[in-house]
């Protein structure tokens, strides 16, 4: 099938569709990436064994996913090992791929990343980001000069990675902190995560505080929470496949969804075939649905609550303070 491009109205990024799936630029990087990711932290659960880790893994590359989600951080490094054995075999030579540090410190960042590129069995990352960006203080730490930030842009002279980005699920005006503290460093992001939902453009809503930004800045915008786990479709207002075109509709490089089977990966094609431009009307119609069980939050526990914080619960892994920082405290 050869490459088609859809003009779309305002700023949404062009498409072009080879086989079951569609593909986006990220950002302004020149980058072509599947318009849905496979997200790693699901390859790690009690209920996936190792075998159907890589069958998934394979099968999504084999089918048209070229974007590879995971973290540091995902179910002790299982998550990182098990798509790092996946990818053998020639089959990393076939995606972009992501992974995320938790380390607000240099020297805790670039263990971070060294451990990571040692589980994915890789020699370089095609985009690292600085996981979970959730308090206001973590953009000044992780610019601080021996901060997280100083190691990826040394790790990414060395070779060790291409891109740089961050994620975070709390709050969109920290999304907009951690991108107007870069820009007083001088540094631009080549990608952003944030969740993307139905919900979201109800309550603390990415999409109509930090989405723009992205969009005007040419930064790649990498969805998730399109379902949050299932935790959504608790709701009873939508079904899976309206999660995933809602945010296939709006302007995304990429939308990250969790894959624990094959039948979620055919679930995830079929809504790659299917979707098509929505209009307005669908866009309002869809978020009416869902309003009233968004109003309070209840069903994005990860804005609401410490539950999805696994820095919160790990203080740790964020590294220590910076040097200068901690002098200044009494004896």
């Amino acid at each position: 099938m050869s490459d088609r491009q859809i003009t779309w109205k305002g700023t949404n990024p062009k498409i072009m569709s080879t086989s079951e799936m569609p593909y986006r630029m990220l950002g302004g990087t020149g980058e072509r990436v599947s318009a849905i990711g496979l997200g790693g932290w699901h390859l790690g659960l009690k209920h996936v064994d190792e075998p159907l880790a890589l069958r998934i893994v394979r099968a999504a590359i084999d089918r048209g996913i070229n974007f590879m989600d995971n973290c540091w951080d995902y179910n002790d490094g299982a998550s990182e090992i098990r798509m790092g054995r996946a990818l053998k075999d020639g089959y990393r030579d076939k995606v972009f791929l992501m992974t995320k540090i938790d380390g607000r410190s240099k020297k805790a960042a670039a263990r971070q990343l060294d451990e990571s590129l040692g589980r994915l069995q890789v020699d370089h990352l095609d985009l690292v980001q600085h996981h979970e960006v959730l308090r206001f203080e973590d953009p000044y730490r992780i610019f601080d000069p021996e901060g997280a930030n100083a190691a990826l842009e040394e790790a990414r002279q060395a070779g060790k990675l291409r891109y740089i980005g961050f994620t975070g699920h709390k709050d969109p005006r920290i999304h907009l902190q951690m991108l107007a503290v870069a820009a007083d460093h001088g540094f631009k992001f080549d990608a952003v995560q944030m969740p993307l939902n139905v919900m979201d453009a109800h309550y603390r809503s990415f999409a109509k505080l930090v989405l723009p930004e992205l969009v005007r800045q040419e930064i790649g915008v990498l969805g998730m929470k399109c379902m949050a786990n299932g935790i959504l479709l608790k709701s009873k207002t939508v079904t899976p496949i309206e999660c995933l075109h809602y945010a296939l509709n709006l302007p995304t490089s990429v939308v990250i969804t969790g894959i624990d089977s094959l039948e979620i990966l055919d679930q995830a094609f079929e809504a790659a075939r299917s979707f098509q431009v929505m209009s307005d009307t669908q866009v309002q119609a869809l978020l009416a649905k869902t309003a009233a069980a968004a109003a309070g939050g209840e069903f994005e526990p990860f804005k609401t609550s410490s539950i999805f914080d696994g820095t919160a619960q790990h203080p740790e892994w964020l590294g220590d303070e910076p040097p200068r920082l901690q002098q200044l405290m009494p004896e």
